[in-house]
């Protein structure tokens, strides 16, 4: 087991949480949802063009599909809209929660979109997330209903830019980073004559407002990294720790604590991606042990 992946596959998640709550204080504050994706956006950018550009140089635009990279860009540009418009209405964990359907959806969707084959445990898992979804989103839970609709909505774009980023595959993991931060950039900053106004902030409330770009930056530096360290099928599992981040921020952060019935439902819901998280590990384990022992 590779335990540096494992570790830099954690310490982005909890950078990409740190940005979570960011946005969420920021959009509380008063500013406006496109105004943090926006920078959070253009800081990315930035950074990545100062740290990467020298070394790659016009490599780094080199890409065997700009179409599917472009459409991956506007899948996470909606994503990330979508995802700071409900952290204006829901707390920390669970939006987090919600937000961790998107493997479930795609495991649905990927017999028809991924040409993947029907697998029991597949539909198990998303059954038995559905259902704890369904316990943190119950009536008696007091959940802001719009919030709850815009989790969903986000939840299936960001299943259908999961769905994007494979078909984008072919390509270097950091070409197809920096395409999806400067389109970002790039649409935004269009955008932004009919959204621009400046907010009424402190200067640590514009420091917090930069940082989202800076641990956008190093969250998903972080799980390039880890990815290059230990195989996709070793690191799934632990991505559920992100609600666990998600929980701690929100508790330290905004004194929000899931109620005992909702933990259940974050716990199905994350015991429901990590049960088919593990056996897809061990059928490709399987499969890897046959072809040796076929040699």
């Amino acid at each position: 087991m590779n335990k540096s992946g494992i570790l830099l596959h954690i310490a982005g998640l909890w950078l990409l949480s740190a940005l979570d709550a960011s946005g969420k204080w920021l959009v509380m504050a008063g500013v406006s949802v496109l105004m943090v994706a926006w920078m959070r956006y253009a800081v990315h950018t930035a950074l990545m063009t100062a740290v990467v550009l020298p070394s790659r140089g016009r490599a780094i635009f080199r890409t065997k599909s700009l179409p599917r990279q472009l459409v991956r860009g506007l899948l996470m540009i909606t994503t990330t809209v979508l995802f700071f418009s409900v952290l204006g209405r829901l707390p920390l964990a669970e939006a987090t929660a919600i937000n961790f359907m998107a493997p479930l959806f795609l495991m649905m969707m990927a017999p028809w979109l991924l040409h993947e084959p029907h697998r029991l445990h597949r539909w198990l898992g998303v059954l038995a997330g559905f259902a704890g979804m369904l316990i943190v989103v119950r009536p008696g839970a007091q959940l802001d209903p719009i919030g709850v609709a815009l989790g969903l909505a986000t939840a299936l774009a960001f299943a259908f830019f999961q769905i994007a980023t494979r078909r984008v595959a072919h390509d270097d993991p950091l070409t197809t980073n920096y395409y999806g931060g400067l389109f970002g950039t790039i649409t935004l900053t269009l955008a932004l004559p009919w959204f621009w106004t400046t907010p009424d902030l402190s200067l640590w409330q514009w420091l917090l407002l930069v940082s989202t770009g800076l641990t956008g930056f190093l969250g998903h530096w972080l799980q390039i990294a880890a990815f290059r360290h230990s195989p996709a099928t070793l690191l799934a599992p632990f991505s559920y720790l992100q609600i666990v981040a998600a929980a701690t921020l929100g508790w330290l952060v905004f004194g929000q604590v899931p109620g005992q019935t909702t933990a259940l439902g974050i716990a199905l819901i994350c015991l429901a991606g990590l049960g088919v998280a593990l056996t897809e590990a061990r059928m490709a384990w399987v499969r890897s042990r046959a072809l040796r022992e076929a040699r």
